[in-house]
């Protein structure tokens, strides 16, 4: 009797039969984007500029990651990357969850004035031209601190992580006043514990910003090779490709295609840029998972 009452009927059979299926058909849908670009990559480049090449290469090589990496600039353009996306990431992290905490408290008489200003940021800017002025009178262009400073604090992301607090329960920061804890112990050891998924959703913006930016170091620190970016340096070893493929005659054009396709190097360029970033989702999965079953207060 206990095995017929655990029993599937069809339609809720046929459901989970469907429900998979789909599931499925999302999952490739999702892979193959990556999977063609993986593939691109590992091809041969006179095989590339033919075409038909979906989640497998035809004819597997690794010359297109040889000729990025033969780069001397790469090395040390990601030491800077790295550094700037840590540094940027958690000075981004601490100066946007204090400013939102502050934000947060009702007892701040200019926390109005401070969120209008803040609002205002985000639709309107002082353009390229104002910005570099503002940049070189600091004395900023030249040095590192040009990647960290300028985007320390973002509007977008003390509102969000201030939405997140404002869910909290405010009975918890009143009580560990009458404790005797002071607002920096409430912040460190009451909010931030609370606050992870906002804090890891926020920290994933910023990192993947500082990663994948390169603008910065092309309007300021161009010609500074110590200073250099890992995505700037693929952008340049991407228009030498493209510079080199575009100046060859008929004659030769067989034998550039040869030794180098720009649409490979592009796939392989996408690759590099976006593996160590995929590397870090898995560390902050658990954040996200858990923020399900934080706020919950029992009766």
């Amino acid at each position: 009797m206990a095995g017929k009452a655990f029993q599937m009927t069809k339609s809720e059979r046929a459901f989970d039969i469907f429900l998979y299926v789909f599931l499925t058909l999302v999952m490739i849908v999702t892979l193959y984007p990556f999977l063609n670009v993986l593939a691109i990559s590992l091809n041969e480049s006179t095989d590339t500029v033919r075409g038909g090449i979906y989640i497998w290469p035809r004819a597997f090589t690794l010359e297109n990651y040889e000729r990025i990496f033969s780069y001397t600039g790469l090395i040390q353009g990601f030491k800077i990357s790295l550094l700037r996306t840590i540094s940027g990431t958690l000075l981004g992290l601490i100066s946007a969850s204090m400013l939102a905490f502050t934000l947060s408290r009702p007892e701040f008489r200019a926390r109005k004035f401070v969120s209008v200003f803040l609002a205002l940021t985000m639709y309107f800017s002082g353009g390229m031209v104002p910005m570099y002025i503002l940049m070189r009178d600091m004395n900023l262009i030249g040095t590192f601190w040009i990647y960290i400073l300028p985007g320390a604090v973002s509007a977008f992301n003390v509102f969000i992580i201030r939405s997140f607090m404002d869910g909290l329960p405010f009975a918890l920061q009143e009580s560990a006043k009458l404790d005797g804890a002071n607002d920096f112990k409430i912040f460190y050891k009451i909010i931030l514990p609370l606050c992870k998924p906002v804090l890891a959703t926020i920290a994933l913006f910023l990192a993947v910003g500082q990663w994948n930016e390169w603008f910065t170091t092309y309007l300021y620190n161009g010609n500074k090779a110590h200073l250099t970016t890992l995505q700037y340096e693929l952008m340049k070893v991407l228009a030498t490709t493209n510079q080199g493929s575009g100046m060859v005659n008929a004659n030769d054009m067989a034998q550039q295609m040869a030794q180098i396709s720009p649409e490979s190097i592009k796939m392989a360029i996408t690759i590099v840029v976006t593996v160590p970033i995929l590397v870090v989702y898995p560390f902050l999965q658990k954040y996200f998972v858990g923020g399900m079953t934080l706020g919950a207060v029992k009766a």
